[in-house]
């Protein structure tokens, strides 16, 4: 049974196909650059010379054409027909309270998404322009949603409230909803498998730490509290977003430079994180490495604030579980920033958490990083959210007959 897997940006689309029998990853690649100069196709199929060009992407549905034709190509595919795609499952941003899991994509589900979309509007509208992009193409062939909030809908009641009149929360279901769910969920079962043990039976808090971050509490196998909020904003400073801040700081830039909200959101979401700290210089976190390395002022300011504040979420969901098993980093800067791991795990001694410098300077390894002796152990997990939607929606299709 073969799976493609979309995972749907406002600029770019990813894709794999699947066979869900063996998680054999048969293609994967990307569209990026869509809709703007210098568009790029790369196709990377098993056993074929790898495909990268530049190419013409006026939209996400010449995106989803140029995927769909090079899988069926004679020369450079790997099946003959698009029947030979079982399913399709597509990575949407926010589901609301209304998805506590993935589900086969109706007109109802569509429309759901999309009442959703004011809670994320750059996510969930080029999530839905993937759905409507694939159904034009494979009109016959199910299609699951699978949600990056619905794994922390477990969330309880203290955890996901905010501190304004509950009037918000049940005319307009303003709340923490908590994002990377997909991500978080795989780590979490595959940290249980390196410590040998069932998830049921941990503590875990792992670390997604990429130009998006999120830390989330996994208890016994279940999220019980995270780090983004309604929207991806709050939480860790990220590539271009602040994280968490003092909501009266809007008001007081805004008075002094005389801005309004939609600006004042725009710079929170867009100039500020590592970007802002560092003077405008870049986002890009190898950049802010690079830099941190020959002492750039910016650059160290930049990355002990990234390090503390992720190190003080991990120190806070420690409490709200009364303890924790194992630490796990992810994503871009999590699997492959030795420097960063060291910098947050030097706040962590008190766990009697002891890194092991070897192990730790490896890149994109999945491995323990702690020594024999630690009482708490640290993993670095490579991410694998498009195995995790491909399982997701394997799921959803025997479920549903």
């Amino acid at each position: 049974m073969k799976v493609l897997v979309i995972n749907c940006g406002s600029s770019s689309l990813k894709f794999q196909l699947i066979d869900v029998e063996t998680e054999e990853v048969i293609v994967k690649g990307i569209c990026d650059r869509i809709a703007i100069e210098g568009s790029r196709f790369v196709f990377s199929a098993l056993n074929k010379e790898t495909i990268d060009s530049k190419i013409v992407l006026k939209n996400h549905a010449d995106a989803m054409k140029i995927i769909l034709e090079t899988l069926t190509d004679e020369k450079n595919g790997v099946i003959k027909s698009l029947d030979e795609i079982t399913a399709v499952g597509h990575r949407v941003v926010h589901g609301g309270e209304r998805f506590a899991s993935s589900v086969i994509i109706n007109d109802d589900v569509i429309k759901a998404i999309e009442e959703c979309s004011d809670l994320a509007p750059l996510h969930n509208k080029a999530n839905l322009t993937g759905i409507q992009a694939c159904k034009k193409m494979m009109p016959e062939t199910p299609m699951v949603a699978v949600f990056d909030t619905a794994f922390h809908q477990t969330m309880p009641e203290e955890a996901y409230l905010y501190g304004i009149p509950y009037d918000y929360y049940e005319k307009y279901k303003v709340r923490k909803y908590g994002f990377h769910g997909t991500s978080h969920a795989y780590v979490a079962q595959r940290a249980a498998v390196l410590m040998d043990k069932d998830q049921k039976e941990l503590k875990l808090i792992v670390c997604h730490l990429g130009n998006g971050a999120s830390v989330t509490a996994v208890k016994y196998g279940k999220s019980i509290d995270t780090s983004m909020g309604l929207t991806p904003l709050e939480g860790l400073i990220m590539g271009t977003r602040s994280g968490d801040i003092d909501p009266s700081v809007l008001g007081y830039i805004g008075n002094k430079e005389n801005k309004g909200l939609e600006e004042l959101m725009k710079m929170l979401n867009h100039d500020s994180g590592l970007l802002g700290l560092s003077g405008g210089e870049s986002s890009d976190f190898r950049d802010i490495v690079s830099a941190y390395e020959k002492n750039d002022e910016r650059a160290v300011r930049a990355l002990k604030a990234f390090a503390y504040r992720t190190a003080k979420y991990i120190g806070s969901y420690t409490a709200a579980m009364n303890g924790v098993d194992g630490i796990c980093f992810t994503a871009g800067i999590g699997e492959n920033s030795g420097l960063v791991r060291d910098m947050i795990c030097n706040y962590l001694t008190y766990l009697g958490l002891k890194l092991d410098p070897d192990k730790n300077e490896k890149r994109g390894k999945e491995q323990i990083i702690t020594t024999q002796d630690s009482n708490v152990k640290v993993m670095v997990i490579p991410t694998n959210e498009e195995l995790m939607i491909a399982r997701e929606t394997y799921k959803e299709l025997k479920n549903g007959k």
